[in-house]
């Protein structure tokens, strides 16, 4: 029984190490670099639902969650906030916007993706504020054609 406990704490004791050796490696940087496009939204209703659907991986105003500070798991949300950055981004000139395959992203239900609302209950949307997202992108950004 004591040699269970103790190959137990020896082994949360390791595990604990390695989570602080972790936090030594250094990783990703998490910026919001300036914004240089201002948008103007159809209404406020897109907006809110964009700022919490979309806009921490597609925009330059990420909310930084408290977990993206502490190593393996701030490696993967910096990653997906700059893969999410590269395909669109809504803070810059220059970066291109594809309403129509923004739309179909959010229609095949691949975006935002599964782990985002997992960890973010709001943004996951019903089938009418989804509708209501989709029809303020089309009148936001016009169609993607």
């Amino acid at each position: 029984m004591l040699q269970r406990r103790n190959l137990i704490l020896g082994a949360v004791g390791i595990l604990l190490i390695i989570v602080i050796a972790l936090q030594l490696v250094p990783g990703y940087a998490r910026t919001n670099p300036p914004i240089t496009r201002q948008i103007e939204w159809n209404s406020a209703e897109t907006e809110q639902l964009m700022r919490g659907t979309c806009m921490d991986c597609h925009s330059n105003e990420t909310v930084w969650p408290w977990y993206a500070q502490i190593a393996p798991v701030s490696w993967l949300v910096v990653n997906d906030v700059n893969e999410g950055r590269s395909k669109f981004n809504l803070s810059e000139v220059g970066s291109e916007i594809e309403s129509d395959e923004m739309i179909e992203e959010i229609e095949k239900g691949d975006m935002p993706l599964p782990n985002y609302v997992l960890l973010h209950p709001d943004a996951n949307l019903n089938e009418t504020q989804k509708a209501t997202l989709m029809d303020g992108i089309r009148a936001t950004f016009g169609r993607g054609d």
